[in-house]
Parts: structure tokens; C-alpha cells; sequence
């Protein structure tokens, strides 16, 4: 459908799809099969709710107003620019991302089934669909209609209920069962763990501290600043320049899968005693992306946990717990799955080996979290009941 675009939508066999559409509730007559398939599809975009994941769905599939005769080329082209990357990064990872989650959204729809229209009082004219009511239930401005959502009497309000922000799995490894905790908030937040891993390009270069990555977010988060909020000191910045300064010369590219050690800064104050720099990022000459291999995250976990191993030979109290987040599954191209997959085979290798380490995870969409849920119960463990364990609110520990 990306390919063939909203004007070659009828040469397309879909079934399916033209199933599903035609069981969306609608006042209208019934639409043709490449009207359903196109109601379908903006029903389906219109659920991802807004941002730059809404707004490059919609070019990419020719549903933003004035893209429905562009070329698929041209749609791409406008899609990358939506996420300020090249149009070929954009075809390798952040498309596939935009596709995917439209594909969840239809699966949705088509789970939910056959929906009847919503009854309309008469005299009261019909909404569009798609439309949501106003707040309230109360009638669209400029009518006097006096129609509400009450609920009819004796029935229930459909409860709401958010999924748990701190999940405890317990996996069965060779000789044991651990407990591995996956925290579905923003890595800042972490509590009360003892070593935080942050991915970092080749040349230790800390991004800048207003944007959104797990490393500007830990060094946002480590900086010291007075009542007013203005910066003391860029205490994690400062250190790892430090680092590089005595273990390479400035500017010099350090391999992929090297480590550097820095305090918390003032996360420290949280229960953070320590942040693992690792190198997976390696910086495409030309360009502002990165490249990553799943075997340089493997490394790079893997002279972590062996760092974390030397330190503890030295620390008091010991260094007994470690946070990992998805290293290289954002602008570093991998996907969950291959980020997981790759951080896993180092874990596990150190907990195979009897280390007593207390293993966490952080993501900060509950989609990841239940990816990496299900993988952690699929190597041998399972919920420790309906919902996972859950901790208390923004706690680092164990459950």
C-alpha cells in the first residue's frame, strides 16, 4: 500500500483489509472496497495519537492533505524530513518503525470485531466518523440538541487501568532463577541502582543536555545547579571529558565497545553510584547518523559488567546492581529485538558464571517493555502474577 499510494489502491488485492474497513461504523452509504481500505487506514492512523509518528504515517501512505497523487519516492523524501533524517536511514529503520505501528493499529480494529454505529437522537445530526464527542457528552456547538453519554441505568463504567511501570520476571538460567526487573519510565527516574549503562559514540562525545536520549538524559540529570536552576556544574560531561583526555588523545575515535567510567553526578543523590559510557555508536562520516553492530553491544556489556567486576574489588558496599537500556535501538538503527538479543548474551553469560548481580532494564514505552518481557519469560520465567510484580512508585530495587 506504501508503494502503490491512496490512487492505486483499487489494483491492489487486499481482502482482508477491505473486510475490515467495511466493518468500521459508519452513517455513510456503504464505500467501495478502496474507500474502506482508505477509511481503514486514516481509522488506523488517527489511533497512534498525534506527534511526528502520526504525521510521517500519514505521508508515507499519502493521507496528508495534498499527498494523494505523490509519487512513493516523494512521500518518503517528506516522511524523513518529519524525523530530520536521510531519506535512507528513513527507509532502513524509521519506516519500517511508522509501518509497524500502523500494522498494530489495523490488527486492533480487527480484534475489536463488527461495531455497531452509534444511535443518534433525532433530530440530531450525524458526526463524522472518527470524530470524538465533546467532553461531557454535551451537543456540538451551534446545535441545541440536549442528547448526552449518560450511562443507560445499571450499567457500569468500563474501568481504566494503566500497565505496571516496574515489572519483576523471574528467569531460569542453568543452575538458578533470577529475578530481572524492567522499569517502563525515563531512565532519570531509576532509583537505587548502584550502575546505570549509557550508550555513547566512539569518540565519547556527550550529546547536548536539552535533548532526548538516554545519554543526554544522564547527563542532563547528573548536572549540579543552583536554587534558580542554573547550571554549577556538568559533572558527567566534565568526567568523561576527563577520561578521554588521559585515556586517548581529544578528538581521537576509541574502538566500539570501549568503556568509560564516570561518577552519577547528582544522581547520586538517588541511589545512582556510578555510569558506564559504552561506545556502540560509530559516527558515519557526512552524515548525523550512526552506525551499530549487535556484536559491539554484546562487547561493550560484557567489558561493563567485567569493569563493574574490577570496581567492585574496591567499592563499599559492593556494587550489586545494573541498569541497561535498549543500547543502539534509537537513532542507532537496531531494533528492540537485536538490541535485546545483543545486551542478553552478555548478561547472561555473567549470571550463568554465578555472578550476584541484581539485572535491570529501562525503556520508556510500555510496548518495549512488554517485547522484553516476553522475551525474559520465554527464556524460562514467567509472571510472578496477573500483571508482573510491580514495585513502588520509582523504585530501582528489586521488588
Amino acid at each position: 500500500m506504501r508503494r502503490a499510494g491512496l490512487l492505486r489502491l483499487r489494483e491492489l488485492d487486499v481482502p482482508e483489509l477491505v473486510r475490515v474497513g467495511r466493518e468500521l461504523p459508519s452513517a455513510a452509504a456503504q464505500p467501495t472496497d478502496s474507500g474502506a481500505v482508505e477509511r481503514l487506514l486514516r481509522t488506523a492512523v488517527a489511533a497512534v495519537g498525534g506527534g511526528t509518528l502520526q504525521e510521517a504515517a500519514e505521508f508515507t501512505l499519502g493521507l496528508a492533505q495534498g499527498t494523494r497523487d505523490w509519487p512513493a519516492s516523494s512521500r518518503r523524501r517528506r516522511a524523513a524530513q518529519v524525523y530530520g533524517v536521510s531519506v535512507e536511514r528513513f527507509r532502513k529503520h524509521h519506516e519500517l518503525m511508522v509501518l509497524g505501528q500502523i500494522a498494530e493499529r489495523i490488527v486492533d480494529i480487527a480484534a475489536r470485531g463488527p461495531q455497531p454505529a452509534p444511535p443518534v437522537a433525532e433530530g440530531q445530526p450525524r458526526r463524522p466518523f472518527g470524530e470524538a464527542p465533546l467532553e461531557g457528552g454535551g451537543p456540538a456547538p451551534g446545535h441545541a440538541s440536549t442528547a448526552t453519554a449518560i450511562p443507560s441505568p445499571g450499567q457500569r463504567p468500563t474501568p481504566l487501568a494503566l500497565p505496571p511501570a516496574h515489572r519483576t520476571v523471574p528467569v531460569r538460567l542453568a543452575h538458578r532463577t533470577v529475578p530481572v526487573t524492567v522499569h517502563v519510565h525515563s531512565v532519570d527516574l531509576l532509583r537505587d541502582v548502584d550502575v546505570v549503562l549509557s550508550p555513547s559514540n566512539t569518540y565519547f562525545s556527550l550529546p547536548a543536555a536539552y535533548k532526548s536520549s538516554v545519554a543526554a538524559t544522564l547527563r542532563r540529570a547528573g548536572a549540579r545547579r543552583d536554587a534558580s536552576g542554573g547550571l554549577v556544574e556538568d559533572r558527567v560531561h566534565d568526567e568523561l571529558a576527563r577520561w578521554a583526555a588521559r585515556h586517548a588523545a581529544p578528538g581521537r575515535e576509541a574502538l566500539p565497545g570501549t568503556v568509560a567510567a564516570t561518577s552519577a553526578g547528582a544522581l547520586a543523590e538517588q541511589g545512582i553510584r556510578r555510569i558506564y559510557h559504552v561506545a556502540v555508536a560509530v559516527p558515519r562520516p557526512g552524515t548525523n547518523d550512526y552506525d551499530v553492530q549487535p556484536a559491539d553491544v554484546t562487547r561493550g556489556v560484557a567489558r561493563a559488567l567485567a569493569l563493574l567486576a574490577a570496581e567492585n574489588a574496591h567499592a563499599e558496599p559492593p556494587l550489586a546492581s545494573v541498569c541497561l537500556p535498549l543500547l543502539g535501538a534509537g537513532r542507532g538503527g537496531l531494533s528492540p529485538l537485536e538490541s535485546f538479543s545483543a545486551l542478553w548474551a552478555a548478561v547472561e553469560a555473567e549470571l550463568v558464571r554465578g555472578a550476584a548481580l541484581d539485572v535491570h532494564f529501562v525503556v520508556n514505552r510500555h510496548a518495549r517493555a512488554d517485547l522484553v518481557e516476553r522475551l525474559l519469560a520465554g527464556l524460562g520465567g514467567g509472571r510472578g502474577g496477573p500483571g508482573g510484580d510491580r514495585g513502588g512508585p520509582g523504585g530501582g530495587g528489586t521488588p
